[in-house]
């Protein structure tokens, strides 16, 4: 499903939007569409398992300094719900090298990396570090009510922004 919404008419708004240094957040299917479209490098493949998998993850924050995740500590895991069948993010050694180098991995897996992704990556940075791509879901836990608030601060840190 990325790859046709990839190709929508309404993606040419997206990236015309990135290009103009304007923040851009893909989460689950949104991070296969931002891979589709160029906007991350890499793509998301069938899990390991060949499985479609829904539960919680543990995610670890890489850095803090930037627009989406100033209200997290560097290195602090919070919990995300995930829910997803081709969440296994991989990428040629050279662009997981880059992305390591360059310090634009966003999240990393800190329990199990159940779904295989290279180097437990859960969520990239753009280069510019104004698109972001997460494989699990930080919207689903915004509220007490909703079973906890371990994702609110990613909207917190794009509210203050």
């Amino acid at each position: 499903c990325g790859a046709m919404a990839a190709q929508s008419p309404i993606m040419r708004a997206v990236k015309d939007h990135a290009a103009r240094g304007g923040y851009v957040l893909g989460v689950c299917n949104g991070f296969q569409i931002l891979t589709e479209t160029g906007l991350l490098p890499g793509a998301l493949l069938r899990n390991a398992g060949l499985r479609f998998l829904s539960m919680d993850t543990m995610l670890s924050v890489e850095r803090n300094d930037t627009v989406f995740c100033s209200r997290y500590a560097k290195g602090e895991v919070f919990r995300a719900p995930m829910a997803h069948g081709d969440g296994n993010y991989t990428a040629d050694a050279a662009t997981l090298d880059r992305l390591e180098g360059e310090n634009l991995v966003a999240f990393r897996y800190a329990d199990e990396n159940r779904n295989g992704s290279a180097r437990s990556i859960a969520g990239i940075y753009s280069p510019n570090l104004r698109v972001l791509g997460l494989m699990p879901h930080p919207e689903d836990l915004v509220d007490p009510l909703m079973g906890g608030t371990d994702g609110k601060p990613l909207f917190d840190s794009l509210a203050c922004a």
